[in-house]
């Protein structure tokens, strides 16, 4: 039996990083804090919050895909997996801080 790749779970949370109340984006799932943007390691995949690992992902890069725009790499704290994420810089409300994302674009993982 085939697992769905995506399952819209869109839940507003406090961030586990820096406490900040996050809102749910109101499109799709949010899955990461929009000032930190570090996220928790909670789905295996999109959306379906499968994962027992739940360590914080921390944000360690950007990439920029032209079909997807920003891509957040994010490295879990706990187990070390990288997850890929797509940004959220177009969000009507709490968009990704976009200041942020462009000093990841720089760094090395």
């Amino acid at each position: 039996m085939e697992s769905k790749r995506f399952t819209k779970n869109d839940n507003g949370f406090i961030c586990q990083n820096c406490g900040k109340e996050v809102e749910p984006l109101g499109f799709s799932s949010r899955n990461h804090c929009p000032f930190c943007l570090c996220s928790i390691h909670i789905d295996v995949m999109p959306g379906d919050r499968a994962n027992d690992c739940l360590g914080i992902m921390d944000p360690v890069k950007v990439e920029i895909n032209p079909k997807k725009g920003y891509v957040i790499l994010h490295r879990c704290r706990k187990c070390g997996e990288i997850k890929r994420n797509r940004a959220a810089t177009d969000a009507p409300v709490q968009p990704d801080d976009m200041d942020f994302i462009i000093r990841l674009t720089a760094a090395e993982i």
